[in-house]
């Protein structure tokens, strides 16, 4: 998700007088609004049709800004680019300038002599306001009105905002190929809206003499196959006589230099194709993304070399770690943006990089922005959430993949989100403006909701940094999505539970529908510790700084509970980029990567992912599982609780196994024979009995039962049995 757009007058156009008010009344519906515009205006009433959906779909999203500041039906800006500072992803906030070219809605209430108010909440003043913007743009090229439709195309490349002549010309030629082709659309509010195709040409001698950018500055890394050009960003200083006053970028030599690749993040723009390059060729946005891919063609453009580390993540680990992908579009309108063509020219790029740049081609590596944690605790509530939970996971993965993904050694353990998208509708809900909260369409969706408890009456699962209502399409807490795989914690009826967020969270399954196989590493903390610490960040430990470069913050932003199990990748080495300050070329002395001895591993740990450090986890083994029934509740007789357990190997070869019983005090037996060893794929019940005490201190005891076989020497299964005088429970874990 990105974050401000330009639209505005470039330097040296003529400005006009205010036009006044319109004294002809309101029309009914947005199709007579248009036509009465452009009436009033002496603009074509097709070509502000044409425009308006290229810009904003026709939906006025009830006077709600969207993440780049624009409103209404022809997205004029009012932008504080303020909120938009953490897209580099440090620890302390940096002043913003507000730059006039980005306040396009304040000049079209000026032109049409109304309050800026009135423009965000009626579209036909809003349609009123770019229809006199867009006859501004005209007469600065020209005093007179075209009155052939072609001659506009000059007045179009304005309207696109782009200082670059690439992205302001392809803008164009997309809104003439709108009129060319025609379009419908069904509204928000119910009205069908209709531009019939036209037989129009386009004259781009309209748009010569503008004073536009060109230029290639660095070799594109893209398949030949695609349709891909090169636009820079923006990489420049904003104030000279501050360095660390710039955007939007930090020049790299990955991996080259220790910053490995590990991601491909997948974004959203929340604005338009053309909008986002306005973006990102502005260094006073301070954002800025590798790729941008357009909904209309999939067309593709590099805005920084991938060596380099663009702002994105709002991470400042992830980014210096990630390709990024940004996408055309609305996570809210997902469907609406998210094209075949956008998917398949996405897909095959991601395929090219990740075998390029070695990126595994799974969801702990391909993934969305919403899946990224805050770096520090006050961050996690402001972090983005697109692509949003209309967003076809399923599909992408498997145009990336070229089919389904191959496991090769499934783990009976694990569960891969995964419910049919065509059919999985879950009922949603959104806050359009801070008055306006209300059901989202029902459409296909990529997520489950996950509750407290085995039934669909319980409350969904809450998360400490979110407040929104749970419902909410934004708010990521309690949904579990695609791709993602997780440690099973239980079964009841058609319900399955999985360890999501630091506890037990359930979704309906019935017959595994939602879920498939899933396989990875197991990671729970070290046996003895209550929790564990989880970071939103994998930085190195303070003594690996140099002088000169202060040690960044490794400050917890969740808790791992002693009997959570939780998927991990592969381990990680520390990592930090110090890189404050601009250079025209990269600088060793000023650019330094900082590599500590501290390993993380990132784990799935709730919605977005986190790290925690190899010496506070336990690997489970690959080869062999202990694991108990479904039910949570042992079997009291008398004075006993009797213990049902499984032994499991998971392996295609006969493995040598041994069992023991670590950290009791309450008598515990073994009850039945355990066998020395298992054949492939065999699995084994095993009994164990729990001696109750006669008195009540201790009320609650707690058993280890550790299984070995020296085919994983280095690696086991542990289940974790806490008994409670009365309530006997038992929870799996895993142990080294």
């Amino acid at each position: 998700m990105i974050v401000v757009v330009v639209l505005g007058l470039l330097a040296g156009y003529l400005p006009l007088p205010s036009f006044a008010n319109s004294p002809t009344p309101a029309p009914s519906t947005l199709q007579a609004a248009f036509d009465q515009a452009a009436a009033e205006f002496d603009v074509p009433s097709e070509l502000l049709l044409a425009l308006s959906y290229n810009l904003s779909r026709w939906e006025q999203h009830s006077g709600q800004p969207s993440t780049s500041g624009g409103y209404g039906v022809m997205h004029l800006t009012q932008i504080d680019l303020g909120h938009w500072q953490a897209s580099k992803g440090l620890d302390w906030a940096e002043p913003f300038k507000q730059p006039a070219e980005f306040q396009t809605l304040a000049r079209a209430a000026k032109l049409i002599d109304q309050p800026t108010s009135a423009l965000i909440n009626d579209p036909v003043q809003n349609i009123r306001g770019g229809a006199a913007l867009l006859a501004e743009y005209s007469r600065s090229i020209n005093p007179k009105l075209p009155t052939n439709l072609a001659d506009w195309y000059g007045a179009v490349v304005l309207f696109s905002g782009s200082k670059e002549r690439s992205t302001a010309f392809a803008f164009a030629d997309r809104v003439y190929l709108t009129l060319q082709q025609g379009v419908s659309r069904r509204l928000e509010n119910g009205e069908q809206l209709s531009l019939a195709p036209s037989a129009v040409t386009l004259n781009r001698q309209s748009a010569a003499n503008l004073p536009l950018l060109q230029g290639d500055d660095f070799p594109l890394d893209c398949p030949a196959t695609l349709d891909c050009e090169v636009v820079p960003a923006a990489y420049a200083l904003n104030n000279s006589d501050d360095r660390g006053d710039y955007g939007n970028y930090d020049l790299a030599n990955r991996p080259a230099d220790g910053l490995d690749y590990r991601y491909i993040l997948i974004h959203d723009t929340e604005i338009t194709y053309t909008q986002t390059i306005n973006v990102f060729q502005n260094p006073l946005t301070k954002a800025s993304t590798h790729y941008v891919v357009r909904a209309s063609d999939g067309h593709i453009a590099q805005m920084v070399e991938n060596k380099n580390v663009p702002w994105h993540a709002g991470n400042w680990d992830v980014n210096g770690h990630a390709i990024g992908l940004e996408h055309e579009g609305y996570a809210i309108e997902g469907a609406s943006w998210y094209s075949e063509a956008m998917y398949q020219a996405s897909a095959r790029l991601t395929r090219y990089l990740a075998d390029k740049y070695q990126i595994p081609l799974d969801r702990s590596h391909i993934i969305g922005h919403d899946e990224l944690p805050g770096p520090l605790p006050q961050h996690q509530a402001g972090m983005h959430w697109d692509p949003g939970p209309f967003w076809d996971w399923a599909h992408y993965m498997d145009l990336v993949r070229g089919g389904p993904a191959q496991m090769s050694n499934p783990d009976p353990q694990l569960l891969t989100i995964n419910p049919d998208f065509a059919t999985n509708m879950p009922a949603m809900t959104y806050c359009y403006t801070s008055n306006d909260c209300r059901a989202v369409p029902t459409q296909s969706a990529n997520f489950v909701y996950l509750h407290t408890q085995p039934n669909a009456n319980s409350p969904l699962i809450t998360n400490q940094y979110i407040g929104s209502t749970p419902t909410h399409a934004n708010n990521w807490a309690n949904k579990a999505v695609t791709g993602q795989t997780y440690v099973s914690a239980g079964q009841q009826d058609a319900w399955q539970a999985i360890y999501f967020g630091g506890q037990k969270a359930w979704f309906h399954n019935p017959n595994g529908v939602n879920t498939t196989a899933g396989q990875g590493l197991k990671v729970r903390p070290k046996v003895g510790q209550a929790s564990i610490p989880v970071y939103g960040r994998a930085y190195p430990e303070a003594a690996a700084y140099p002088q000169g470069i202060t040690p960044q913050a490794i400050t917890p932003i969740y808790t791992l509970p002693a009997d959570n199990v939780v998927v991990a990748t592969k381990l990680y080495t520390s990592t930090y980029y110090s890189s404050p300050v601009y250079t025209p070329t990269l600088d060793p002395r000023s650019h330094v990567v900082v590599s500590g001895q501290t390993k993380y591993y990132q784990i799935n740990f709730n919605h977005r992912f986190g790290f925690v450090k190899a010496s506070d986890v336990e690997v489970q083994s690959s080869i062999i599982s202990l694991t108990t029934p479904q039910t949570e509740q042992g079997s009291i007789s008398g004075n006993s609780i009797t213990y049902t357990l499984t032994l499991r190997n998971l392996s295609q070869q006969t493995v040598p196994i041994s069992l023991s019983l670590t950290g009791n005090t309450w008598p515990t037996t073994l009850t039945s024979a355990v066998p020395s060893s298992l054949g492939p794929n065999a699995s084994q019940t095993i009994t164990l009995r729990v001696d109750l005490p006669a008195g009540q201190n201790p009320s609650s005891d707690q058993v280890w039962v550790k299984a070995q076989t020296s085919a994983d020497p280095q690696r086991n299964a542990v289940l974790l049995l806490r008994s409670r005088l009365g309530i006997p429970t038992f929870l799996p874990v895993v142990g080294k």
